[in-house]
């Protein structure tokens, strides 16, 4: 992220109606999310996948919408986040009812869970592109922190509806878990029909010819691009390992639906706070120390710790995590004309798909022989990368911002 940032400014954000059903829409698509795949983990568990394949489960998530990611983008772009959205809810419907008629299949679970990554990567997109194109200048840290806000609270009430499954067992009701993800899912569809964003400010169709040539000539992409993704994945492999690492430890499902929803908690919390908070530092220095606590955090959870010091320890992971993703967004929103937003957002969701691909599948190998304890240094190792990175372009750049 090439300079610091622009002053949070006094001006009011998008129509109130506007942001609360984003918002609404952010929520549910994140909980269909993280109700679905800790589900098709516990699933895949009943069915005696080995542990190793579960990394591979986790990156089919991101296989086909890495492909799909930059059409979405000029999707979004040239026809409205609105349709985007209603097509991302139909898909991450359809999914729930994949995984409840074939999800007694390692076939069955792998196609739900490609057909539910594409509809998370529709909803995204859109929304992405309609706060991008919805806040005013100067808001865009406020604007997508609070996005992002309401994406964490939708990660934090999923796991909770694990505990009302049958949080008590090792692994609890997942045809519960599939049947009930219809109907939010059909809400989520139902909230994206009422969506309407501005008109496109004049000289829009104009920005779109250069595409994304454009993109990729901003200062320091390929950088924060590459943190981007790695933060993402981390938070993959904590939704997929943690529930095996309580079954390697014969804790509950209740107890890591809890752990799952502390670290969404304290996401929401650093993500709510994230304007004031880049007043305080830059987007540089704060993706930076933030990284660096998910990295220390995430070695941390590897070592055979008591329940509360685990708790803890999620709560500094949450805390960490979930400033990676609203920054980057916001960074490339204030850098981006309107007509190309749709496409910016792709791209960062391209690098971020990649991640999820790449990541899951290389620390998932680790499983077979270390356990989901491995997994979990190795992706601290990861995060450990991304922050000397991060912090090498702050001196790079310390010269010139």
């Amino acid at each position: 992220m090439h300079g610091d940032h622009a002053p949070e400014t006094a001006a009011p954000g998008p129509g109130r109606r506007l942001f609360a059903l984003l918002l609404v829409n952010a929520v549910l698509a994140q909980v269909v999310t993280f109700v679905l795949r800790p589900a098709a983990t516990y699933r895949a568990i009943e069915l005696d996948v080995p542990s190793g394949w579960l990394g591979a489960l986790t990156a089919l998530f991101a296989v086909v919408p890495l492909v799909l990611a930059v059409p979405s983008g000029q999707a979004t772009d040239r026809f409205s986040e609105r349709r985007v959205m209603i097509a991302g809810g139909v898909l991450m419907t359809a999914s729930a009812v994949v995984l409840l008629l074939a999800g007694s299949t390692t076939a069955g679970l792998a196609a739900g869970i490609i057909v539910l990554g594409t509809g998370h990567l529709l909803c995204v997109v859109g929304q992405q592109a309609a706060v991008a194109n919805s806040a005013p200048d100067g808001r865009f840290d406020t604007a997508f922190g609070h996005y992002t806000f309401a994406a964490s609270l939708g990660q934090a009430a999923g796991p909770g509806l694990i505990i009302l499954a049958g949080g008590g067992r090792a692994v609890p009701d997942t045809g519960l878990l599939f049947a009930g993800s219809i109907g939010i899912g059909l809400v989520l569809t139902l909230s994206a029909l009422f969506i309407r964003t501005p008109a496109r400010p004049p000289g829009s169709r104009e920005q779109e010819a250069g595409g994304m040539r454009t993109l990729v000539r901003l200062p320091g992409l390929p950088r924060a691009l590459l943190v981007s993704c790695v933060v993402l994945a981390a938070v993959d492999i904590t939704l997929v390992y943690l529930p095996a690492l309580g079954t390697d430890r014969d804790l509950s499902a209740g107890f890591i639906g809890l752990l799952l929803t502390l670290r969404a908690v304290a996401s929401m919390t650093s993500r709510f706070f994230l304007g004031k908070l880049v007043t305080l530092l830059d987007r540089r220095r704060l993706m930076v120390v933030t990284t660096v606590l998910s990295a220390l955090s995430m070695a941390a959870l590897a070592l055979p710790l008591p329940p509360a010091a685990l708790a803890c320890l999620v709560v500094c992971l949450g805390l960490g995590l979930g400033v990676g993703q609203p920054l980057t967004m916001a960074w490339l929103a204030s850098s981006t004309p309107p007509g190309l937003r749709g496409r910016a957002m792709s791209l960062r969701l391209t690098g971020n798909r990649l991640g999820q691909v790449v990541l899951p599948s290389a620390v998932g190998a680790l499983a077979i022989t270390t356990g989901a304890a491995g997994v979990l240094c190795a992706t601290a190792a990861a995060l450990g990368a991304a922050a000397a990175l991060a912090g090498r372009r702050t001196a790079e750049t310390a010269g010139t911002s």
